[in-house]
């Protein structure tokens, strides 16, 4: 049988008796000043009592007796300090007796006794000091223990840990509360070893009482776990162990141990044998290759398609060199970036071609991640690798693919472009053609007075009067023929870039002629010019092709007998608006009484190709290049309609200041001197060439004259005496008068040339941009002999 209770030396109530008594006559905790003088006093009393009690005041035998219990009493309470004071009063008290009340002396036996008294006094003192110190530290000690005690049951209830003890003599078994509470077993139920197996699990029973009765037997340590027989709160595992405790000689007397609930490290530790089962099947079922590695690149674990792919059992396959496996094409590169990621302890990804098991290469893609272990150090990587090998084949024939794709789509938009082209031409030839009607007129009209002009100056030579008028009105009429001209030429987009500041109701009233015409006669056109004298920095040509595009695009959306009315005027907005931002504005605004848009429209009309004509009637790049026109010149292009009550397109273009730019007309009657010089005329148009040639001996030149630009070359090698070149820009044989200053820029660079073009296109960009004189045809004489006076050296 056992007790419940651990053995202990001294009985309980003993024990508890003697502590209180200690802890009242010793206290640990020194008492206040008043409470030690009150004890000495009271040491004092007692003693004094005692002895007159028992032998009255008479006589000096037993005067210092009583007063040593005082001195021991005093000294175990307040330190021997205090015990001092009874061992005095004791003194003085005897010498009382011995006849110092009536003033007598003392003799020399009761001197002795005194002095003995003394001496015996000082000793118990010290005694008594020296127990009180070693009785405080008992207590001390004992406290510790206590606190050592609990600290451990607190502990050891905590952790779970149940502390048992086996006496191998007497059979004896003690078993704390937590080792009880471990196994289940009741509290108060008296129990002895052999009642241990019913609390074990009927599976683990046989195997656990044998471990432990052996180690009783053989007098050996032991250590097992088992589950409990109590399955009310689940399944519990208890692990024990036992150590044997020898006597002096070395003979076994005790055995002591613990126990304590491993049930969750158990069930931890089925869920990761779980977790790697899982994980296990899962790896093996995948079709990429997966392994895990050690910090030294040697393989811990890997699936069956790894396994699979190396063709050898899993052992083999753990230590597998990939490095013969690996194409030798592609091993110093791979072997590279592999040492440089693994050295980098960051994931790199590699891919090249490994021989498979069935010898076939086979393109792998691998991505390697580091792993940490739970200290957080590197612990090697986890690796992954995918088959490409169809990708890879797939990818090129791809980009053979591609390649064909590109090509055909190529071809495919090079028959766009030209489709494109074509239809755009056709197009601009459409919107020509319908201006061809007007233009026409207007100048047979120019015509007829040119004409009739030089027939009334031919048959009346000598009508000065009548010969200034008529040459007045022919020259005229032809300023007007080229400014026509110019308009056509904006329409077509042949004119060059040129934004300046200009009054923009004047281009509009210049152009009111064109737009006329390109409306027709079965449309009523109306002006309302507002803008007055404000100014807007833009390119003439471009605004005017714009314009034209508005009113043409007002017609197409109008039916006969419609109106269409081109409008201006300033604007303010306090706020920005769209793509504008806040400031002043100029409204070039185009209203029609067409079939107007809807909001979807609306949303698409400045979209390149978007057009609501029908196939082939239109490209869808008017309203494109008119928002265009605006966003370069700092505006844009607002639009307000709703279907069938007509639309309003409008320019907003911002306010400048400054002087817009005013036109110059020649004046031949101000022609400056010219210096006489030898000139090469290059022009491959003969009656350009005789009529510029005449103007050139007019000013006092002597002419030479080149059809084209080797003749030219060959002309200056001859002649030496020429001092200056006039040139055509668009000459025959692939040469251009371009071609023709630069390469004299380089063989003669002092020689002065001079480019003229009645065409803007071709290099007209290359003449303008160079260090040339320009002069566009037709021009007057006062024109040529102003860019010949800038030509020539000063």
């Amino acid at each position: 049988m056992q007790n419940n209770e651990a053995p202990s030396l001294v009985p309980k109530e003993r024990g508890r008796l003697y502590g209180l008594i200690s802890a009242w006559l010793i206290p640990q905790v020194p008492p206040p000043l008043w409470r030690r003088a009150v004890a000495a006093a009271i040491g004092v009393v007692m003693a004094m009592m005692m002895r007159i009690t028992l032998l009255g005041v008479h006589g000096g035998v037993g005067a210092t007796q009583p007063f040593f219990p005082a001195v021991m009493l005093v000294t175990l309470y307040a330190g021997w300090r205090w015990g001092l004071v009874p061992l005095l009063g004791g003194a003085l008290f005897g010498w009382w007796l011995w006849g110092g009340r009536d003033g007598l002396p003392l003799d020399e036996d009761e001197l002795s006794t005194l002095v003995i008294y003394l001496v015996c006094g000082i000793m118990v003192t010290a005694v008594a000091e020296g127990l009180r110190g070693a009785m405080r530290g008992l207590a001390l000690a004992r406290e510790g223990r206590a606190e050592a005690e609990a600290r451990l049951r607190v502990t050891q209830t905590a952790a779970g840990v149940g502390p048992w003890d086996y006496d191998l003599e007497t059979g004896e078994l003690y078993l704390s509360p937590a080792a009880r509470k471990n196994m289940a077993i009741p509290v108060d139920a008296e129990i002895g070893l052999d009642d241990l197996p019913r609390y074990v699990h009927p599976d683990d029973r046989e195997a656990a009482f044998a471990a432990v009765m052996g180690a009783i037997e053989r007098r050996e340590d032991y250590e097992i776990e088992y589950r409990l027989s109590d399955a009310s709160q689940g399944e519990r595992w208890v692990h024990g162990r036992g150590e044997v405790v020898r006597d002096e000689d070395g003979r076994a007397v005790r055995m002591i141990g613990l126990n304590f609930d491993v049930t969750n490290r158990r069930r931890a530790e089925e869920r990761v044998r779980e977790s790697e089962a899982r994980f296990r099947n899962l790896a093996d079922s995948a079709p990429a290759l997966m392994w895990i590695s050690h910090p030294g690149g040697v393989r811990e674990f890997v699936n069956r398609a790894y396994v699979e792919f190396a063709g050898l059992d899993y052992d083999s396959a753990l230590t597998l060199d990939w490095r013969t496996r690996i194409f030798p094409d592609d091993l110093p590169e791979i072997l590279k970036a592999q040492l440089a990621g693994e050295a980098s302890r960051a994931p790199f990804s590699l891919e090249c071609r490994y021989r498979r098991a069935d010898g076939e290469w086979r393109w792998l893609k691998s991505f390697s991640q580091p792993r940490l272990d739970p200290s957080g150090a590197f612990a090697g990587f986890i690796g992954i690798a995918f088959d490409t090998t169809e990708a890879k084949q797939a990818e090129a024939k791809l980009t053979g693919i591609n390649e064909l794709l590109e090509e055909r789509v190529a071809a495919a938009v090079a028959e766009r472009d030209a489709a494109q082209a074509a239809l755009s031409q056709s197009q601009k030839l459409e919107a020509i053609g319908q201006l061809t009607g007007g233009v026409a007129h207007d100048f047979n009209n120019l015509l007829t007075v040119i004409i009739g002009a030089l027939d009334v100056v031919e048959r009346h030579p000598d009508d000065e009067r009548r010969r200034a008028r008529m040459i007045g009105a022919a020259l005229a009429a032809a300023k007007r023929g080229e400014k026509l001209t110019q308009h056509l030429l904006a329409f077509a987009r042949r004119q060059p870039l040129k934004p300046q500041v200009c009054r923009v109701d004047s281009l509009i009233a210049e152009s009111e002629g064109l737009l006329k015409r390109a409306l027709g006669d079965a449309y009523t056109f109306h002006m309302r010019l507002g803008a007055g004298v404000r100014n807007a920095r833009i390119d003439a040509g471009q605004f005017e092709a714009a314009l034209l595009n508005l009113v043409v695009n007002a017609r197409d959306a109008t039916p006969p007998g419609g109106e269409v009315t081109v409008e201006s005027g300033p604007v303010t907005l306090a706020k920005r608006k769209g793509d504008l931002e806040p400031g002043q504005y100029l409204r070039i605004a185009v209203r029609d009484t067409g079939s107007g848009m809807d909001a979807a429209t609306i949303a698409r009309a400045v979209e390149p190709f978007f057009t609501t004509k029908g196939p082939g009637q239109g490209t869808g790049l008017g309203l494109s290049q008119v928002y265009g026109f605006a966003r370069q010149s700092g505006g844009s292009v607002e639009i307000e309609s709703k279907p069938g009550q007509g639309a309003v397109v409008a320019l907003m273009l911002p306010v400048v200041d400054g002087d817009p730019v005013r036109e110059r007309l020649p004046k031949v009657d101000h022609i400056q001197a010219q210096t006489p010089s030898r000139v090469l005329l290059v022009e491959d148009d003969p009656q350009v060439a005789e009529l510029v040639d005449a103007m050139l001996r007019d000013l006092g030149h002597a002419v030479v004259r080149a059809g084209g630009v080797d003749e030219a070359l060959a002309r200056l090698e001859q002649d030496r005496e020429i001092q200056l070149v006039l040139s055509d820009v668009i000459m025959p044989g692939g040469k251009s008068g371009v071609d023709l200053a630069e390469q004299l820029a380089a063989t003669r660079p002092g020689l002065p040339v001079v480019l003229c073009s009645g065409y803007t296109g071709g290099d007209q960009g290359r003449a303008r941009a160079g260090d040339w004189p320009f002069i566009s045809k037709p021009f007057s004489l006062e024109t040529l002999a102003q860019a010949l006076a800038r030509a020539r050296p000063h």
